[in-house]
């Protein structure tokens, strides 16, 4: 979490550089972050427990991981998609951490920021206890 969090705000202050940011609500933005990075964070552990070859792991981002980016609305509304396709993105907690954070700059959103952060924080928790539970239990760990 704090690489991901590290390696943002280092993009984002160059990017101040070249091409001012608008952010409408930052203290939204970080949380979004924060949330973020949370998920990816015990997804990666998650991918690490499970994968026993680089391949693997390879396999998890680019199987796993990339569609729910991309799929998640990063570089469109939602709201442009046939209903079908809205409702399948709605069940992507990444979609709720994009809408939060595309919030926190603009300050427009598809969902009310409360439930997409009460959403993608409790991905965070889930995904949390999973890997917990996996790393308790010594799934796939030399001993």
């Amino acid at each position: 979490m704090v690489r991901g969090l590290v390696v943002g705000i280092g993009v984002f202050a160059a990017t101040l550089w070249v091409v001012p940011l608008p952010m409408k609500e930052p203290l939204w933005a970080l949380a979004f972050a924060v949330a973020g990075s949370g998920l990816l964070g015990t997804m990666g552990i998650i991918a690490g427990i499970w994968s026993e070859k680089f391949d693997q792991l390879a396999a998890f981002q680019n199987f796993v991981v990339l569609p729910l980016t991309f799929l998640a609305g990063a570089f469109y509304s939602v709201n442009t998609l046939p209903p079908f396709w809205q409702a399948v993105s709605r069940m992507n907690p990444f979609f709720y951490a994009v809408d939060g954070f595309r919030y926190g700059f603009l300050g427009h959103s598809d969902v009310p920021p409360a439930t997409s952060l009460a959403i993608a924080t409790a991905a965070f928790a889930a995904l949390s206890w999973l890997t917990l539970h996996l790393i308790r239990s010594g799934y796939k760990l030399r001993h």
